[in-house]
């Protein structure tokens, strides 16, 4: 927590939970027992929720073994002829031993196959991908990709 909370809880919330827990001991009166449980129970519920809120918005960090897998373009995130086009000649995949294949379609007969190797730096706290395609190699990987993560994954160059 941060540098006011502490000083919350320290100078306010402790002092206060301590008298209240001494005058509902000494009284025995029901009402300072439930205030000193509502206090704590929305101390926790802060807490909580701030815990929930941090990792619903943190950033993703990706790992070597996140970019695995087939890739198409994602026609509910993208729309238009365009990425029907896309959608229909375009692929590619990437291999847990460091392949990739990007396939040149046509809807899903694959027509050409370029192979090569990926791997990853990590200049920050997320794997940058690199990729090293054979030759002849297709123009749209003529360029370095860069990632973007957000709910979906795709390439860009």
């Amino acid at each position: 927590m941060g540098f006011g909370f502490n000083l919350f809880f320290i100078f306010i919330l402790v002092p206060l939970t301590g008298i209240l827990l001494i005058a509902w001991l000494l009284s025995r009166k029901l009402w300072i027992g439930k205030i000193l449980g509502f206090i704590w129970l929305g101390i926790f519920g802060l807490a909580l929720l701030s815990g929930i809120v941090r990792w619903l918005t943190s950033k993703t960090e990706l790992d070597k073994d996140d970019y695995y897998g087939e890739y198409v373009i994602n026609r509910g995130y993208f729309k238009g002829k365009q990425t029907d086009w896309q959608y229909n000649h375009f692929r590619f995949e990437i291999t847990n031993k460091d392949s990739i294949f990007f396939y040149v379609t046509d809807k899903e007969k694959i027509l050409k196959t370029y192979r090569g190797t990926i791997k990853t730096t990590t200049p920050y706290s997320s794997a940058r991908l690199i990729i090293e395609m054979e030759q002849p190699i297709h123009h749209i990987l003529t360029s370095i990709p860069t990632t973007h993560s957000t709910v979906h994954f795709f390439i860009t160059n």
